[in-house]
Protein backbone atom coordinates (compact mmCIF):
# COMPACT_ATOMS: atom_id res chain seq x y z
CA UNK A 1 0.00 0.00 0.00
CA UNK A 2 2.89 2.38 0.84
CA UNK A 3 4.54 1.25 -2.30
CA UNK A 4 1.66 2.93 -4.29
CA UNK A 5 1.06 5.68 -2.78
CA UNK A 6 4.32 6.64 -3.60
CA UNK A 7 3.86 6.41 -7.16
CA UNK A 8 1.16 8.09 -7.00
CA UNK A 9 2.95 11.17 -5.73
CA UNK A 10 5.96 10.61 -8.46
CA UNK A 11 3.22 10.71 -10.75
CA UNK A 12 1.68 14.03 -9.53
CA UNK A 13 4.90 15.66 -9.59
CA UNK A 14 6.05 14.49 -12.94
CA UNK A 15 2.80 15.55 -14.47
CA UNK A 16 2.90 19.43 -14.87
CA UNK A 17 6.69 19.11 -16.15
CA UNK A 18 5.73 16.99 -18.53
CA UNK A 19 2.59 19.27 -19.51
CA UNK A 20 5.20 22.23 -19.61
CA UNK A 21 6.88 20.61 -22.27
CA UNK A 22 4.74 19.38 -24.22
CA UNK A 23 3.55 22.11 -26.93
CA UNK A 24 2.73 25.26 -25.24
CA UNK A 25 0.17 23.57 -22.72
CA UNK A 26 -0.42 26.19 -19.81
CA UNK A 27 1.04 25.15 -16.47
CA UNK A 28 -0.56 24.92 -13.27
CA UNK A 29 2.51 26.28 -11.56
CA UNK A 30 2.51 30.02 -11.10
CA UNK A 31 5.27 32.27 -9.53
CA UNK A 32 5.06 35.73 -8.39
CA UNK A 33 9.01 35.56 -9.22
CA UNK A 34 8.49 34.70 -12.57
CA UNK A 35 6.23 37.17 -13.35
CA UNK A 36 8.64 39.94 -12.31
CA UNK A 37 11.98 38.17 -13.98
CA UNK A 38 9.42 38.57 -17.27
CA UNK A 39 9.05 42.28 -16.98
CA UNK A 40 12.55 42.92 -16.21
CA UNK A 41 13.42 41.06 -19.59
CA UNK A 42 11.09 42.51 -21.57
CA UNK A 43 11.79 46.23 -19.75
CA UNK A 44 15.41 45.37 -21.04
CA UNK A 45 14.65 44.39 -24.30
CA UNK A 46 13.16 47.33 -24.85
CA UNK A 47 15.04 49.57 -23.55
CA UNK A 48 17.81 48.44 -25.84
CA UNK A 49 15.77 48.66 -29.11
CA UNK A 50 14.80 52.30 -28.37
CA UNK A 51 11.58 54.50 -29.11
CA UNK A 52 9.66 52.66 -26.07
CA UNK A 53 9.53 54.87 -23.69
CA UNK A 54 6.18 55.32 -22.92
CA UNK A 55 5.55 52.19 -22.97
CA UNK A 56 5.07 50.19 -19.78
CA UNK A 57 5.12 46.59 -18.69
CA UNK A 58 3.24 44.49 -16.37
CA UNK A 59 3.37 40.70 -16.01
CA UNK A 60 0.60 38.63 -14.11
CA UNK A 61 0.11 35.31 -13.85
CA UNK A 62 2.15 34.91 -16.89
CA UNK A 63 -0.15 37.77 -18.74
CA UNK A 64 2.44 40.48 -20.23
CA UNK A 65 0.15 43.39 -20.62
CA UNK A 66 1.57 46.30 -22.64
CA UNK A 67 0.57 50.24 -22.21
CA UNK A 68 1.07 53.40 -23.69
CA UNK A 69 2.17 54.54 -26.95
CA UNK A 70 4.72 54.18 -29.73
CA UNK A 71 5.72 56.43 -32.67
CA UNK A 72 4.25 53.76 -35.22
CA UNK A 73 1.80 51.46 -35.48
CA UNK A 74 4.38 48.94 -36.89
CA UNK A 75 5.71 49.43 -33.47
CA UNK A 76 2.89 49.18 -31.29
CA UNK A 77 1.95 45.64 -32.92
CA UNK A 78 5.45 44.34 -32.60
CA UNK A 79 5.39 43.86 -28.84
CA UNK A 80 2.94 41.07 -28.99
CA UNK A 81 5.50 38.87 -31.09
CA UNK A 82 8.15 40.47 -28.91
CA UNK A 83 6.36 39.20 -25.85
CA UNK A 84 5.55 35.71 -27.15
CA UNK A 85 9.37 34.45 -27.49
CA UNK A 86 10.48 35.16 -23.86
CA UNK A 87 9.75 31.86 -21.74
CA UNK A 88 6.96 31.71 -19.40
CA UNK A 89 4.53 34.36 -20.94
CA UNK A 90 1.34 32.79 -21.04
CA UNK A 91 -0.72 35.23 -23.35
CA UNK A 92 -0.45 38.93 -24.35
CA UNK A 93 -2.77 41.75 -23.92
CA UNK A 94 -1.57 45.04 -26.11
CA UNK A 95 -3.08 48.45 -25.39
CA UNK A 96 -0.50 50.47 -26.92
CA UNK A 97 -1.23 53.11 -29.99
CA UNK A 98 0.02 55.07 -32.44
CA UNK A 99 1.51 58.64 -30.47
CA UNK A 100 -0.16 61.88 -31.57
CA UNK A 101 2.59 63.79 -30.68
CA UNK A 102 4.37 64.99 -33.64
CA UNK A 103 7.59 65.76 -31.92
CA UNK A 104 7.91 62.34 -30.59
CA UNK A 105 7.37 61.09 -33.98
CA UNK A 106 9.57 63.41 -35.76
CA UNK A 107 12.33 62.54 -33.31
CA UNK A 108 13.49 58.19 -35.30
CA UNK A 109 13.63 60.55 -38.49
CA UNK A 110 15.98 63.23 -37.33
CA UNK A 111 18.03 60.45 -35.35
CA UNK A 112 18.24 58.62 -38.61
CA UNK A 113 19.07 61.96 -40.31
CA UNK A 114 22.26 62.39 -37.77
CA UNK A 115 22.89 58.94 -38.06
CA UNK A 116 23.49 59.02 -41.48
CA UNK A 117 25.57 62.64 -41.85
CA UNK A 118 27.92 60.70 -39.18
CA UNK A 119 28.24 57.91 -41.43
CA UNK A 120 28.66 59.98 -44.70
CA UNK A 121 31.42 62.05 -42.78
CA UNK A 122 33.37 58.52 -41.36
CA UNK A 123 32.79 57.58 -45.78
CA UNK A 124 33.84 61.18 -47.31
CA UNK A 125 37.12 60.72 -46.96
CA UNK A 126 37.20 56.65 -48.61
CA UNK A 127 35.34 58.63 -51.38
CA UNK A 128 37.61 61.45 -51.97
CA UNK A 129 40.50 59.01 -52.65
CA UNK A 130 38.16 56.62 -54.23
CA UNK A 131 37.73 59.42 -56.76
CA UNK A 132 40.44 60.50 -56.90
CA UNK A 133 41.90 57.27 -58.08
CA UNK A 134 39.28 56.84 -60.59
CA UNK A 135 39.50 60.46 -62.02
CA UNK A 136 43.78 59.76 -62.58
CA UNK A 137 42.76 56.23 -64.17
CA UNK A 138 40.48 57.95 -66.59
CA UNK A 139 42.71 61.25 -67.14
CA UNK A 140 45.43 58.20 -68.13
CA UNK A 141 43.02 56.85 -70.36
CA UNK A 142 42.15 60.23 -72.07
CA UNK A 143 45.67 61.03 -72.78
CA UNK A 144 46.55 57.84 -74.21
CA UNK A 145 44.01 58.24 -76.36
CA UNK A 146 44.20 61.39 -77.55
CA UNK A 147 47.76 60.37 -78.66
CA UNK A 148 47.88 60.84 -83.05
CA UNK A 149 50.68 57.20 -82.65
CA UNK A 150 50.23 54.46 -82.37
CA UNK A 151 45.97 54.74 -83.60
CA UNK A 152 47.11 56.22 -86.58
CA UNK A 153 49.41 53.65 -88.10
CA UNK A 154 47.76 50.81 -86.45
CA UNK A 155 44.50 51.78 -88.20
CA UNK A 156 43.92 52.08 -91.97
CA UNK A 157 41.97 55.19 -91.68
CA UNK A 158 40.84 58.00 -89.05
CA UNK A 159 37.70 56.50 -88.38
CA UNK A 160 39.09 53.59 -87.29
CA UNK A 161 41.25 55.13 -85.50
CA UNK A 162 39.13 56.99 -83.70
CA UNK A 163 37.50 53.60 -82.96
CA UNK A 164 40.26 52.26 -81.35
CA UNK A 165 40.78 55.94 -79.48
CA UNK A 166 37.09 55.62 -77.87
CA UNK A 167 37.45 51.69 -76.96
CA UNK A 168 40.45 53.04 -74.79
CA UNK A 169 38.39 55.15 -73.38
CA UNK A 170 35.97 53.25 -72.37
CA UNK A 171 38.13 50.63 -71.18
CA UNK A 172 39.84 52.54 -68.80
CA UNK A 173 36.46 54.54 -67.92
CA UNK A 174 35.68 50.81 -66.54
CA UNK A 175 38.96 49.88 -65.06
CA UNK A 176 38.34 53.62 -63.20
CA UNK A 177 34.96 52.28 -61.82
CA UNK A 178 36.06 48.79 -60.58
CA UNK A 179 38.73 50.25 -58.77
CA UNK A 180 36.91 52.65 -57.11
CA UNK A 181 34.05 50.25 -56.09
CA UNK A 182 37.08 48.15 -54.81
CA UNK A 183 38.34 50.76 -52.97
CA UNK A 184 34.65 51.90 -50.95
CA UNK A 185 34.66 47.75 -50.63
CA UNK A 186 31.26 47.96 -52.97
CA UNK A 187 32.22 45.82 -55.79
CA UNK A 188 28.98 44.07 -54.84
CA UNK A 189 27.46 46.74 -56.90
CA UNK A 190 29.46 46.27 -59.89
CA UNK A 191 27.40 43.08 -61.13
CA UNK A 192 24.01 45.15 -60.44
CA UNK A 193 25.44 48.30 -62.59
CA UNK A 194 26.77 46.24 -65.75
CA UNK A 195 23.60 43.81 -65.61
CA UNK A 196 21.22 47.46 -65.88
CA UNK A 197 23.63 48.67 -68.34
CA UNK A 198 23.21 45.67 -70.11
CA UNK A 199 19.78 45.73 -70.51
CA UNK A 200 19.60 49.16 -70.89
CA UNK A 201 21.97 48.52 -74.08
CA UNK A 202 19.67 45.47 -75.69
CA UNK A 203 16.83 47.86 -75.26
CA UNK A 204 18.76 50.73 -77.51
CA UNK A 205 19.78 48.21 -79.52
CA UNK A 206 16.64 46.90 -80.88
CA UNK A 207 15.68 50.51 -80.87
CA UNK A 208 18.30 51.84 -83.04
CA UNK A 209 19.43 48.54 -85.16
CA UNK A 210 18.88 50.25 -88.62
CA UNK A 211 22.15 52.76 -87.31
CA UNK A 212 23.96 49.97 -85.40
CA UNK A 213 24.20 48.18 -88.94
CA UNK A 214 24.89 50.98 -90.72
CA UNK A 215 27.74 52.16 -88.26
CA UNK A 216 29.31 48.01 -88.53
CA UNK A 217 28.95 48.11 -92.35
CA UNK A 218 31.03 51.46 -92.31
CA UNK A 219 33.87 50.32 -90.37
CA UNK A 220 34.16 46.69 -92.70
CA UNK A 221 33.84 48.94 -95.45
CA UNK A 222 36.57 51.79 -94.40
CA UNK A 223 38.52 48.15 -93.54
CA UNK A 224 37.90 45.98 -97.09
CA UNK A 225 38.57 49.55 -99.05
CA UNK A 226 36.59 47.93 -101.66
CA UNK A 227 36.25 51.75 -104.23
CA UNK A 228 38.73 54.90 -104.12
CA UNK A 229 37.73 58.55 -104.94
CA UNK A 230 37.33 58.54 -108.84
CA UNK A 231 35.84 55.18 -109.28
CA UNK A 232 33.26 54.06 -111.37
CA UNK A 233 31.63 51.53 -109.63
CA UNK A 234 27.89 50.23 -109.59
CA UNK A 235 25.94 49.73 -106.27
CA UNK A 236 22.33 48.14 -105.92
CA UNK A 237 21.51 49.59 -109.63
CA UNK A 238 23.03 53.30 -108.98
CA UNK A 239 26.13 53.88 -111.32
CA UNK A 240 28.86 57.10 -110.67
CA UNK A 241 32.02 57.82 -110.00
CA UNK A 242 32.63 57.62 -105.96
CA UNK A 243 32.82 61.10 -104.36
CA UNK A 244 33.16 59.67 -100.45
CA UNK A 245 32.78 57.75 -97.79
CA UNK A 246 31.42 58.86 -94.85
CA UNK A 247 30.94 56.73 -91.23
CA UNK A 248 26.94 56.59 -92.64
CA UNK A 249 26.88 56.57 -96.27
CA UNK A 250 28.66 56.56 -99.48
CA UNK A 251 28.39 59.55 -101.64
CA UNK A 252 28.42 58.61 -105.48
CA UNK A 253 28.46 61.62 -108.41
CA UNK A 254 26.22 60.43 -111.07
CA UNK A 255 27.08 60.60 -115.04
CA UNK A 256 24.01 63.47 -115.12
CA UNK A 257 25.77 65.33 -111.96
CA UNK A 258 23.64 64.29 -109.21
CA UNK A 259 24.21 63.00 -105.73
CA UNK A 260 23.92 59.77 -104.87
CA UNK A 261 23.68 58.62 -101.50
CA UNK A 262 23.99 55.28 -100.27
CA UNK A 263 23.56 53.67 -96.55
CA UNK A 264 26.58 51.84 -95.76
CA UNK A 265 24.27 48.99 -94.87
CA UNK A 266 23.14 48.87 -98.25
CA UNK A 267 26.21 49.33 -99.67
CA UNK A 268 28.02 46.05 -97.28
CA UNK A 269 24.82 43.85 -98.51
CA UNK A 270 24.94 44.62 -102.20
CA UNK A 271 26.65 43.40 -105.13
CA UNK A 272 29.52 45.98 -106.69
CA UNK A 273 30.10 46.21 -110.05
CA UNK A 274 33.79 48.25 -109.82
CA UNK A 275 34.81 49.15 -113.78
CA UNK A 276 37.71 51.31 -112.53
CA UNK A 277 39.52 47.57 -111.20
CA UNK A 278 41.27 47.56 -113.73
CA UNK A 279 42.27 49.50 -116.34
CA UNK A 280 41.26 47.56 -119.39
CA UNK A 281 37.57 47.79 -120.00
CA UNK A 282 35.60 46.65 -122.90
CA UNK A 283 33.03 48.02 -124.88
CA UNK A 284 30.27 46.32 -126.80
CA UNK A 285 27.71 47.07 -129.05
CA UNK A 286 25.32 45.30 -132.03
CA UNK A 287 24.37 45.54 -135.39
CA UNK A 288 22.15 44.00 -137.78
CA UNK A 289 23.46 42.80 -141.05
CA UNK A 290 21.79 42.02 -144.77
CA UNK A 291 21.21 38.43 -144.80
CA UNK A 292 22.78 38.31 -148.05
CA UNK A 293 26.22 39.82 -147.22
CA UNK A 294 29.00 37.81 -147.00
CA UNK A 295 29.05 37.25 -143.35
CA UNK A 296 32.74 35.81 -143.00
CA UNK A 297 34.03 38.91 -145.05
CA UNK A 298 31.62 41.12 -143.12
CA UNK A 299 32.77 39.86 -139.89
CA UNK A 300 36.86 40.18 -140.97
CA UNK A 301 35.78 43.99 -141.95
CA UNK A 302 34.35 45.12 -138.84
CA UNK A 303 36.84 43.54 -136.58
CA UNK A 304 39.63 44.64 -138.48
CA UNK A 305 37.87 48.35 -138.77
CA UNK A 306 37.97 48.36 -134.79
CA UNK A 307 41.20 46.64 -133.73
CA UNK A 308 42.76 49.53 -136.16
CA UNK A 309 41.28 52.34 -134.31
CA UNK A 310 44.06 54.16 -132.37
CA UNK A 311 42.62 53.89 -128.32
CA UNK A 312 42.22 50.13 -129.23
CA UNK A 313 44.39 47.64 -127.18
CA UNK A 314 46.23 45.49 -128.94
CA UNK A 315 45.53 42.90 -126.12
CA UNK A 316 42.89 42.22 -125.59
CA UNK A 317 42.06 42.27 -129.48
CA UNK A 318 39.00 43.42 -130.73
CA UNK A 319 36.60 40.63 -131.46
CA UNK A 320 33.77 39.84 -133.41
CA UNK A 321 31.45 37.34 -134.12
CA UNK A 322 27.53 36.19 -135.13
CA UNK A 323 25.15 36.31 -132.76
CA UNK A 324 21.55 35.46 -133.96
CA UNK A 325 19.34 35.52 -136.92
CA UNK A 326 16.74 38.38 -136.70
CA UNK A 327 13.69 38.59 -139.21
CA UNK A 328 15.30 42.21 -140.63
CA UNK A 329 18.93 40.48 -140.61
CA UNK A 330 22.12 39.29 -139.20
CA UNK A 331 23.04 40.40 -135.58
CA UNK A 332 26.65 40.55 -135.36
CA UNK A 333 28.21 41.84 -131.69
CA UNK A 334 31.28 43.75 -131.94
CA UNK A 335 33.57 44.20 -128.96
CA UNK A 336 36.86 46.04 -128.24
CA UNK A 337 38.92 46.62 -125.53
CA UNK A 338 40.44 50.63 -124.23
CA UNK A 339 42.51 51.81 -121.84
CA UNK A 340 39.93 53.82 -119.34
CA UNK A 341 42.23 55.68 -117.48
CA UNK A 342 43.36 57.72 -121.10
CA UNK A 343 40.13 56.64 -122.99
CA UNK A 344 36.08 57.18 -122.22
CA UNK A 345 34.64 53.42 -122.79
CA UNK A 346 31.14 55.40 -123.66
CA UNK A 347 33.02 57.80 -125.95
CA UNK A 348 34.99 54.91 -127.63
CA UNK A 349 32.11 52.70 -128.23
CA UNK A 350 30.63 55.63 -129.85
CA UNK A 351 33.55 56.28 -131.92
CA UNK A 352 33.90 52.74 -133.41
CA UNK A 353 29.84 52.48 -134.34
CA UNK A 354 30.66 56.02 -136.36
CA UNK A 355 33.43 53.81 -137.92
CA UNK A 356 32.02 50.22 -138.50
CA UNK A 357 29.08 52.26 -140.16
CA UNK A 358 31.34 54.37 -142.52
CA UNK A 359 33.65 51.09 -143.05
CA UNK A 360 30.64 49.20 -144.27
CA UNK A 361 28.76 52.16 -146.30
CA UNK A 362 32.13 52.33 -148.01
CA UNK A 363 31.77 48.59 -148.78
CA UNK A 364 28.71 49.11 -150.18
CA UNK A 365 26.94 46.08 -147.15
CA UNK A 366 23.40 47.41 -145.76
CA UNK A 367 22.63 47.79 -142.12
CA UNK A 368 19.52 46.81 -141.31
CA UNK A 369 16.91 48.02 -138.25
CA UNK A 370 13.72 45.87 -137.02
CA UNK A 371 11.64 48.39 -138.28
CA UNK A 372 12.76 48.08 -141.78
CA UNK A 373 15.14 45.95 -144.60
CA UNK A 374 16.84 48.04 -147.03
CA UNK A 375 17.31 45.87 -150.24
CA UNK A 376 20.65 46.33 -152.43
CA UNK A 377 20.39 45.72 -156.45
CA UNK A 378 23.28 43.65 -157.41
CA UNK A 379 22.55 44.15 -161.06
CA UNK A 380 23.23 47.79 -160.36
CA UNK A 381 25.62 47.64 -157.24
CA UNK A 382 28.71 44.92 -157.78
CA UNK A 383 29.71 42.98 -154.61
CA UNK A 384 32.98 44.74 -153.57
CA UNK A 385 36.31 42.10 -153.65
CA UNK A 386 37.76 40.82 -150.64
CA UNK A 387 40.92 43.82 -150.31
CA UNK A 388 38.57 46.68 -151.31
CA UNK A 389 36.67 45.28 -147.91
CA UNK A 390 40.07 45.36 -146.00
CA UNK A 391 40.72 49.02 -147.67
CA UNK A 392 37.57 50.35 -146.70
CA UNK A 393 38.59 50.30 -143.30
CA UNK A 394 41.27 52.85 -143.39
CA UNK A 395 39.19 55.48 -142.22
CA UNK A 396 39.99 58.55 -139.86
CA UNK A 397 39.16 57.98 -136.49
CA UNK A 398 38.86 60.52 -133.46
CA UNK A 399 40.53 59.18 -130.25
CA UNK A 400 38.17 60.22 -127.60
CA UNK A 401 39.04 61.26 -124.51
CA UNK A 402 38.68 60.31 -120.84
CA UNK A 403 36.28 61.65 -118.06
CA UNK A 404 38.05 64.37 -117.19
CA UNK A 405 34.88 66.70 -116.65
CA UNK A 406 33.99 64.50 -114.10
CA UNK A 407 36.63 63.67 -112.58
CA UNK A 408 37.42 67.42 -111.92
CA UNK A 409 34.07 67.92 -110.00
CA UNK A 410 34.72 64.97 -108.46
CA UNK A 411 38.04 66.44 -107.23
CA UNK A 412 36.72 69.79 -106.44
CA UNK A 413 33.90 68.49 -103.74
CA UNK A 414 36.46 66.23 -102.02
CA UNK A 415 38.52 69.63 -101.78
CA UNK A 416 36.00 72.02 -101.15
CA UNK A 417 33.97 69.66 -97.99
CA UNK A 418 35.59 69.44 -94.97
CA UNK A 419 33.42 65.72 -93.89
CA UNK A 420 35.14 62.56 -93.40
CA UNK A 421 36.68 60.54 -95.30
CA UNK A 422 37.16 57.04 -95.10
CA UNK A 423 38.66 56.02 -97.89
CA UNK A 424 42.70 55.70 -98.61
CA UNK A 425 44.64 55.95 -101.77
CA UNK A 426 47.37 54.17 -100.08
CA UNK A 427 45.07 51.47 -98.95
CA UNK A 428 44.79 48.01 -100.25
CA UNK A 429 41.77 46.87 -102.17
CA UNK A 430 39.74 44.05 -101.35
Amino acid sequence: MRILNFLCLILLIAGPVHAQDSGGVITTVNSGQQDADIAIRIRDILSELGNYDDVTVSVSKGIVTFRGTATSTLEATGLADLANRVEGVVAVKNTVTETTDIARRLDPAIARFKSRVEQFVIFLPLAMIAALAGAVIVWLGLRIARARQPWERLAPNLFIAELYRQIVRITFMIGALVIALDILNATALLSTILGAAGIIGLALGFAVRDTVENFIASVMLSIRQPFRPNDTVEINGDEGKVIRLTSRATILLSFDGNHIRIPNATVFKSRIINYSQHIERRFKFTMLIDRDADLRDVRKLVESTVQNLPFVLDHPAAVTWIDTFEPSGVSLVITGWVNQNETSPALAKGEAIRQVQLALSHANIAMTDSSQVILVDRKSTPAPAPSVLHEAAKVESVVPATDNDLNRIVNAEREAESSEDLLRDDALKE
